[in-house]
C-alpha cells in the first residue's frame, strides 16, 4: 500500500490517481448513458437547456460560438495532432509520442463507436448547420477537445515543469478553452446537454488512461537507465 501512494515509484501514486480519475470518468460516462437510453430526466432537462439557448440565441452569438466550435473540429484536431507529432519525433521522445497518437486515434475510434451503438438523434436544431446525418450522443467536438488539448497541456507541463506559474496558467487555458467548445455545441443547437457532459467523460477516461500510460512507461525508463547507470 505503501509503494502503491509513493511519488518515486513507476507504479505508484501517479498511476493511483489515474486510476481513480478513469473510473469516475467510467461511472458518470455510464450513468449519464443510462439516462439517454432510458429517456430519464436529465434528457427532459436536455430539452429545457436547448429550447432557452434556442430562443436567447443572436445572430453574433451564433459566429462567435461557431469561431470556437472549429476549434474542436476534427480537421482542427487532426492538423494539431500532426503538428505535435512531428515536434515529438524531433525530439525523439518516442514514449510521449506513443501516448499523444494513442490518444488522438483511440478518441476518434471510440467516438464513432460509440455514436453507433448508441444511435441518439440530433436535435432538431441541428439541421440547419450540419448537412450530414450524424448521431449526437456523444459530442464528438467534446471528447476530442478534452482529449486533445488536455494531452497538449500535459506535454506543456512536461516541457516547462520548472515553472508552477506556468503550469497553472496552461491549466487554466486549457479548462476554460475545453469548456467553451462544450458551451458553443450547446448554443448552436447541434447536441444535448447530456451528449456534451457524456463526452466529457469518455474523454476523461480515455485521457487518463493515455496520461497514465505515458507516466509508467516514462518513469519505468527513467528506473532502468538509472540502475544501468
Amino acid at each position: 500500500m505503501a509503494r502503491r501512494f509513493a511519488r518515486g515509484e513507476y507504479l505508484g501514486f501517479h498511476l493511483t490517481i489515474g486510476l481513480a480519475v478513469s473510473l469516475v470518468g467510467l461511472w458518470l460516462f455510464g450513468a449519464i448513458t443510462e439516462d439517454v437510453v432510458n429517456r430519464d430526466s436529465l434528457t427532459r432537462f436536455d430539452v429545457t437547456v436547448l429550447e432557452w439557448l434556442h430562443a436567447h440565441a443572436t445572430p453574433a452569438g451564433v459566429a462567435v460560438f461557431a469561431a470556437i466550435s472549429r476549434l474542436g473540429s476534427p480537421v482542427t484536431m487532426t492538423v494539431l495532432a500532426v503538428a505535435v507529432s512531428l515536434l515529438l519525433a524531433s525530439r525523439r521522445a518516442w514514449i510521449v509520442l506513443g501516448g499523444w497518437v494513442a490518444a488522438f486515434a483511440g478518441a476518434g475510434l471510440l467516438d464513432q463507436w460509440l455514436k453507433f451503438v448508441i444511435r441518439r438523434p440530433r436535435p432538431a436544431y441541428a439541421a440547419a448547420l450540419l448537412h450530414n446525418r450524424t448521431w449526437s450522443f456523444p459530442s464528438g467536438h467534446a471528447m476530442g477537445a478534452l482529449v486533445g488539448y488536455g494531452m497538449l497541456a500535459y506535454v506543456l507541463l512536461i516541457l516547462w515543469k520548472e515553472s508552477r506559474r506556468t503550469q497553472l496558467e496552461i491549466i487554466a487555458v486549457t479548462t476554460l478553452l475545453i469548456a467553451a467548445i462544450g458551451v458553443s455545441r450547446l448554443y448552436l443547437g447541434v447536441h444535448y446537454f447530456s451528449d456534451v457532459i457524456g463526452g466529457y467523460a469518455a474523454g476523461m477516461l480515455w485521457l487518463s488512461t493515455c496520461i497514465s500510460g505515458v507516466e509508467v512507461a516514462r518513469r519505468w525508463q527513467a528506473g532502468n537507465s538509472s540502475t544501468t547507470s
